[in-house]
């Protein structure tokens, strides 16, 4: 056991390949239960953290296209084209996120508003305080938000 938590410490790759090694023979009782648990958790906020991610990087640009319509560009839109394909990819590999759906809007849309804000130069208090677009919005590739419409 202490080979493995060596291992794991000094070469992460082969500690996996280790681990993976024992569970497929059978050897559970080899493997470093600590460190795994610690990994498959660790697995878990990364996946979560990838969907505020991407969130924010697409409600970043939702913005910029709703409150900033004379600079919207192709690169803008494929960026929320984008962000909407690799979220619902997320969504469909790891159909669990989907009740943290909302909470990671919230969460990705003060990052969000500080790059919006940033690369528009438009003042924060133009944008709402709270995310305006819906889970239906954000993931709709026929929704494109203009201020005429809300």
């Amino acid at each position: 056991m202490e080979a493995e938590r060596n291992l794991y410490q000094q070469d992460y790759h082969a500690w996996i390949n280790s681990q993976i090694a024992l569970l497929r023979q059978g050897r559970s009782q080899e493997v470093d239960a600590a460190a795994l648990a610690e990994e498959l958790e660790a697995m878990g906020r990364r996946e979560r953290n990838e969907l505020v991610n991407r969130l924010i990087i697409l409600i970043a640009h939702l913005l910029k296209w709703h409150y900033q319509p004379a600079h919207r560009t192709s690169s803008w839109r494929g960026s929320i084209v984008e962000q909407r394909v690799q979220i619902r990819r997320e969504l469909r590999l790891s159909p669990s996120l989907k009740p943290f759906f909302d909470e990671a809007m919230q969460l990705a849309y003060l990052d969000a508003l500080h790059i919006a804000t940033k690369e528009t130069g438009l003042p924060l208090n133009l944008f709402p305080e709270s995310c305006p677009y819906s889970q239906a919005q954000a993931l709709d590739d026929d929704y494109w938000p203009d201020v005429s419409r809300g």
